[in-house]
């Protein structure tokens, strides 16, 4: 289980970007996101730039694996 950190409301120190991330698959990995919530992530991060998906698509995207991640946290985490 990752460790959480409290924030007061202001910055915190899980919003800092790390040193040396030049990409957005250096941060998934700095931030040990599994398959979905990495999909989620690039998926929310190119919204409405990706040519091949419409706005649409790339929101049943992040849905589908939402749930998924859901699915799996709901049967592994608990």
């Amino acid at each position: 289980m990752k460790k959480t950190e409290t924030s007061d409301g202001s910055t915190a120190n899980y919003y800092e970007i790390p040193d040396g991330v030049s990409e957005l698959q250096h941060l998934i990995a700095y931030k040990n996101m599994n398959a979905q919530v990495g999909e989620m992530f690039r998926a929310l991060y190119r919204y409405g730039q990706c040519s091949h998906s419409d706005l649409e698509r790339e929101i049943r995207k992040v849905m589908y694996y939402a749930q998924a991640e859901l699915d799996r946290i709901e049967k592994y985490e608990k």
